[in-house]
């Protein structure tokens, strides 16, 4: 008798593997082999002045340092919020809940515009600070401001749900034993949400390292003060510098795969150490 074969609704695996792969070939692959190819006409040498240039090394600072200043805030306060809207019931909850997607659906220009005038030194905000001789807009402060609002969402997204499973019934067992609010917290909750709060944290400063559009008008775009790498690589294509364009982008590729690396390896390391 041949051997019982369970069917499923879904394709069979040889196309749906065929269509993941042609998907990601054409997504993915592809585009980024081209960055590589066309990096490779300039040699090892021509990459190596363009990536060394020192405006192109202080871009990348701005980007990254931005980035992870961005993230981390969004880590602190995106648990914050995610942590309100599953523990507490308030008036206006909803909407709350619905403005955490609005750097979803804003356009980023929108939003670079919007903070700018916030922040400059004649803003809403921008003013009170001006008077303690805080300037937030046109500065790397301005980029970190920008970061954060567009980070939000992937730290309160990926912990919210995370958040609301964890049982009351478990905490109640820790509290009945005499921990304190803080124990409860530290022992029994940051260690269930700690995987997703890591995950939010990746994603919002990948989501940071290649932000340009709500960025370019509020950052000032001071060479060597205020520059991103991203308007770099525009202001390379904008003189045809194709080659120089993409040294700048393979080395913001290599060393955000070098991070998020990092950082998923720290969340595999976290897991088994949380099965042993």
């Amino acid at each position: 008798m041949a051997p019982f074969k369970a069917h499923s609704v879904l394709p069979g695996f040889n196309l749906a593997l065929g269509f993941t792969l042609l998907y990601l070939s054409l997504l993915v692959l592809i585009p980024l082999s081209s960055l590589f190819f066309k990096t490779a006409t300039l040699g090892w040498d021509g990459f190596w002045e363009v990536a060394t240039g020192d405006r192109v090394l202080a871009s990348l600072r701005v980007t990254f340092v931005a980035s992870f200043a961005a993230a981390v805030l969004n880590a602190i306060f995106g648990l914050v919020v995610a942590w309100v809207l599953v523990r507490y019931t308030f008036p206006g909850k909803r909407l709350v809940d619905a403005l955490v997607d609005l750097p979803f659906a804003l356009p980023t220009a929108v939003a670079g515009i919007t903070l700018a005038m916030l922040y400059a030194p004649n803003g809403w905000i921008g003013h009170y600070f001006a008077e303690h001789d805080i300037k937030i807009a046109y500065t790397p402060l301005g980029i970190v401001v920008a970061l954060t609002f567009i980070g939000l969402p992937f730290v309160v997204r990926t912990v919210q749900p995370v958040l609301a499973d964890v049982e009351a019934e478990i905490e109640e067992a820790a509290a009945s034993l005499g921990a304190s609010r803080w124990d409860v917290f530290r022992r029994v909750i940051f260690p269930s949400i700690y995987p997703a709060l890591l995950t939010g944290f990746a994603l919002a400063f990948a989501r940071s390292i290649g932000e340009y559009g709500s960025v370019i008008f509020i950052a000032g775009n001071m060479p060597f003060i205020s520059e991103i790498a991203p308007l770099l690589i525009v202001a390379k294509l904008e003189q045809y510098d194709y080659a120089g364009a993409t040294a700048i982008a393979l080395v913001m590729l290599i060393i955000s795969f070098a991070l998020l690396l990092a950082i998923n390896g720290l969340q595999w390391w976290s897991n088994r150490r949380e099965i042993r």
